[in-house]
């Protein structure tokens, strides 16, 4: 993959108009890494006119429903990040990873005849100036590290690592992008703000995610 270091990438410069990738399943947070295939020509054309101008764009997840244009209803607050990487195939497909910068509310804008994908004015959002309580971040990284101990169980190639130095509100948002499963779960949890009651869900959704894997064991070893 070619890498993006010497092109300026900015999300600022994007949000008065920055193009959307609604997806179903992915949920983009600060600080994640996500690796995309970009295969629809739709797409396809909004990433050449992303790379081309300030390599930003939102992931949106799909939430059910139409909007009033007749176009998937997308969650009104979505992950907005920069292209890091970008390798285009022969064929036009396009292979790419997207670093999330920012949580943002999306106001999408008219569909527009000379452009096949959506777009949205953004705001960026920021955390409430709330502090997560020294004993809740322990009990996080406790709960994220047994629960990724029990994965490699079943996937000795998983790996999830956790950065020392971050802060508790961070911890929650990786733990939520690379180890919650449902992705309803993820887009509420990219919607809080509130740093307490982020790391709260996070924590109550990995003991259920863990409990279900100690059941599902125990099933086995019976049967």
């Amino acid at each position: 993959m070619s890498e993006r270091r010497n092109k300026k990438s900015s999300l600022e410069a994007a949000l008065e108009a920055i193009p959307i990738f609604p997806l179903p399943q992915a949920v983009l947070f600060p600080e994640a890494v996500l690796p995309l295939h970009v295969f629809e020509p739709r797409y396809r054309a909004m990433l050449k006119d992303c790379l081309a101008t300030h390599g930003a764009l939102v992931i949106a997840h799909i939430i059910g429903g139409e909007d009033e244009h007749g176009r998937l209803r997308i969650a009104p607050i979505a992950g907005g990040g920069i292209v890091i990487e970008d390798q285009v195939l022969p064929d036009g497909r396009a292979n790419i990873v997207v670093l999330g910068k920012a949580r943002l509310r999306l106001e999408e804008l008219a569909p527009d005849e000379s452009r096949p994908y959506r777009m949205a004015r953004a705001t960026v959002l920021e955390d409430l100036d709330t502090r997560v309580p020294d004993h809740d971040r322990v009990a996080l990284v406790a709960a994220a590290t047994m629960f990724v101990s029990e994965v490699k169980k079943h996937d000795p190639h998983f790996s999830f690592k956790m950065p020392a130095t971050i802060d508790a509100a961070h911890i929650a948002d990786l733990c939520a992008f690379q180890l919650l499963v449902d992705a309803r779960t993820r887009q509420t949890i990219l919607d809080e703000l509130d740093p307490r009651v982020r790391v709260s869900l996070v924590l109550n959704q990995l003991a259920l995610q863990h409990g279900a894997m100690m059941r599902s064991d125990g099933d086995r070893v019976l049967n």
